[in-house]
């Protein structure tokens, strides 16, 4: 947000209609990917047989591929100026993937079919939170991130409580639980296609930005790029969520009720998130992310220290509290500091950058599962989100990012 915006932030507008579409487009496909989420861990380890580790390194690979994607797709849509494209060719392709799973019998389909799904959201997550930057007003920008976000944990709570719904009626069926997840993945596409008009600030006049070029890069500019270090500090201790759910189980929980974890996570997410981005707009970002990296670390604790299924929900809600203080904060801050015709190659690198962390992260947290024991994830966790905290204020960004 601009100076005059921090200092008196005035009436607020109302947020423009494809927000709201692409925010509905998101819940669609949450609910669709978290139906499967929730009870992907459990089929992996518990029907196909496979060790922790490869969990970790399964989602490892699947969201880095995510994030590696992004960067590609994100420059692309600066140099051919058509954001909408590329994200219906991204959740189609997700969509596409969702029969793999029920159908898997072996590590090596489910690993394609994350892959592939992941590709999918990596080929649409630049473009997507680029168009909406280009769509939102710069005074309302965390309102609107804020929204997106909202309403894409909102799905993440109807997914698990699906599953849920689901694994009692089909008496803890998989395969059969999977299978739902199509309907809302066809769904999402086609309100896609439908419900969003690309604005014409996403075709950029003049000569087309080179994809990766080394005046593009400079271009982006130094808070960009101490942006990406900062975000990147403070993701390594981060990992793939499937690791609360792994933890509740080991703790007892019965498998029809394990998908309740994320339930839990996302429904503080849904509700914090779209307020956090309001206050970001009023407040500034800065200190509210490192506030929800403080979350973060007291949920590693909890859950590091946890011996019953309810201090489990306790750290996968202060999880969620961290996520809506970062994830759409992050996402506005970069539209932030980006310029407006990069703002694709911008978030495409953000997302890659975070990606690699969170791969990095994921396959540790496996393995430390493995050889020394539940708690072991996230006890390291802990240690190493603190330190990044500690080195948070180091790392400079221009001075309307201080607040």
């Amino acid at each position: 947000m601009t100076a005059a915006a921090h200092r008196n932030p005035g009436p607020r507008r109302r947020l423009p209609r494809g927000v709201w579409v692409l925010g509905f487009v998101s819940m669609l496909m949450d609910i669709s990917s978290e139906i499967i989420h929730s009870v992907l861990p459990l089929f992996l380890v518990g029907v196909l047989g496979l060790p922790v580790v490869a969990v970790g390194l399964i989602e490892g690979v699947a969201e880095a591929t995510a994030q590696v994607t992004k960067a590609f797709s994100g420059a692309l849509s600066d140099r051919i100026g058509k954001r909408k494209l590329l994200a219906v060719i991204g959740y189609g392709l997700a969509a596409a993937t969702k029969p793999i799973f029920p159908l898997a019998s072996g590590a090596g389909l489910i690993l394609f079919a994350r892959f592939v799904d992941r590709l999918g959201k990596g080929i649409r997550g630049a473009p997507r939170d680029a168009l909406i930057a280009d769509i939102v007003p710069e005074e309302s920008r965390g309102a609107g991130f804020g929204l997106r976000q909202t309403l894409d944990s909102v799905g993440a709570v109807a997914g698990p409580l699906l599953a849920v719904g689901l694994l009692a009626l089909t008496s803890d069926n998989f395969r059969a639980v999977m299978w739902a997840a199509v309907v809302p993945a066809v769904l999402c596409v086609v309100l896609l296609v439908k419900g969003v008009e690309e604005p014409a600030i996403a075709k950029v006049p003049g000569p087309r930005p080179k994809m990766f070029h080394s005046p593009t890069l400079r271009a982006l500019g130094a808070p960009f790029w101490a942006l990406i270090a900062i975000a990147t500090v403070l993701t390594l201790p981060r990992f793939s969520e499937a690791f609360l759910l792994l933890r509740v189980s080991n703790l007892g929980l019965a498998v029809e009720f394990v998908p309740l974890v994320y339930v839990a996570m996302n429904v503080v997410y849904s509700l914090a998130a779209y307020p956090a981005g309001i206050l970001s707009d009023a407040i500034g970002r800065r200190r509210l992310v490192a506030i929800g990296f403080l979350m973060l670390a007291i949920s590693q604790a909890v859950l590091a220290g946890a011996e019953a299924p309810a201090a489990v929900f306790a750290g996968a809600a202060l999880w969620g509290l961290h996520l809506a203080l970062t994830q759409g904060i992050f996402a506005a801050m970069v539209a932030d500091v980006a310029p407006a015709h990069l703002r694709g190659t911008g978030f495409g690198l953000f997302n890659m950058a975070t990606g690699l962390a969170l791969f990095a992260g994921s396959l540790i947290a496996g393995l430390l599962w493995d050889y020394f024991g539940p708690a072991a994830p996230f006890a390291v966790g802990t240690a190493v989100t603190v330190l990044s905290l500690i080195v948070y204020p180091l790392l400079p960004l221009r001075p309307r990012e201080r607040g």
